[in-house]
């Protein structure tokens, strides 16, 4: 999709629609259509339902928030971004593969080994962080400024290796494994990286291509395995490298949120928080049966020591470069992730230090 036809779209959509975006004194109400492609069991469904309910609380009525779950409204990233921008839908989310054909350098979420752990992907993809603010002006900027990146949450935890062959506890055990990946240059770069080959396939299929042996692994949070029923598939083995923090990008049609008045603005800037906070606290709880479930299936769950993970790490590292020199906007995205964590790490260490005294 070219961005040239979104921003015509919204031009016309705005010469129609005329004075459509109230400021709200007047108590005028609005309906804000956020759509989703997943289903009630996934954290963006539980993010949308905070949001929902505390901007209508919030705005005292001004505000009512519609809920598209699954494929109502846009079957696909590309579809359902060409919405927002040209106003048909208020609200999108999506992981970064999912819109990596429009906004390439949202792909550094997909990096590996960037962020140790919850609290430093929390604090360093927090609204305000240097990170987050340069992939709000990136978003702005590559479209044109028809779309705006309101907040970055969580949607299935971490990403770990998952496979139907082995334990894998070294870059070695990873060589020939054919691990399913999206449609996209950098997953398959890590993965190939790692000595295994990158097996793109369509996530509805991915059920019947474990049984089959078309792939024999992938790149999953273990709620999405549990919730996809993968083990009865023959997906057995699980390592905890935590490799990528599983972000979902929030968007929000530009022209609808500039509409607002300031205290609406707010109520919506505001909600996101809320929905933030409801996506990062989701995986947390959903993960305990999740991983319990499946070591009772007879799965097996192996924990790299540090020297492992290391070893993960540095067997990846010449991803970092090739995404730099070959993904559109992907240095200054690099360098404002790294930033960010560093910013994180150096805030959380002082925190630990001082709960220490």
């Amino acid at each position: 999709m070219k961005f040239g036809t979104v921003i015509k779209s919204v031009a016309a959509a705005a010469m129609l629609a005329g004075s459509t975006f109230a400021a709200y004194a007047d108590g005028h109400a609005m309906t804000i259509r956020a759509t989703a492609n997943s289903n009630e069991n996934d954290e963006d469904y539980d993010g949308l339902v905070v949001f929902k309910n505390y901007v209508e609380q919030a705005s005292n009525g001004a505000i009512n928030v519609e809920l598209f779950i699954g494929t109502q409204l846009c079957g696909n990233g590309a579809e359902c971004l060409q919405g927002v921008g040209d106003g048909t839908i208020d609200v999108y989310v999506s992981t970064s593969g999912g819109v990596s054909g429009i906004f390439p350098f949202v792909q550094v979420l997909d990096l590996p080994y960037l962020m140790s752990d919850d609290r430093v992907a929390e604090a360093a993809l927090a609204n305000g962080s240097a990170f987050t603010t340069e992939m709000q002006k990136m978003v702005r900027e590559a479209s044109g400024d028809a779309i705006r990146l309101m907040t970055i949450g969580n949607t299935g935890g971490w990403r770990n290796f998952a496979n139907t062959q082995r334990r894998v506890q070294a870059p070695a055990d990873m060589e020939g494994l054919k691990i399913r990946t999206v449609v996209a240059d950098l997953p398959q770069e890590l993965v190939k990286a790692l000595g295994a080959a990158p097996t793109p396939i369509p996530w509805p299929e991915l059920f019947t291509s474990f049984q089959t042996g078309v792939v024999e692994g992938s790149k999953n949070g273990i709620t999405d395995i549990m919730n996809m029923k993968f083990p009865d598939a023959g997906l057995k083995y699980v390592t905890l490298d935590g490799h990528a923090y599983m972000g979902a990008l929030w968007f929000m049609n530009n022209e609808r949120f500039a509409g607002l008045d300031d205290a609406m603005k707010q109520v919506i800037v505001d909600g996101f928080y809320q929905l933030q906070q409801a996506t990062f606290a989701s995986p947390k709880r959903k993960s305990i049966q999740a991983y319990q479930d499946f070591a009772a299936a007879g799965g097996d769950l192996y924990v790299p020591t540090p020297d492992e993970k290391a070893a993960f790490k540095e067997a990846a590292a010449p991803v970092y470069d090739w995404f730099k020199a070959n993904v559109d906007g992907g240095e200054a995205a690099f360098d404002a992730l790294t930033a960010a964590v560093a910013t994180a790490e150096e805030d959380i260490a002082a925190a630990r230090a001082a709960d220490f005294n």
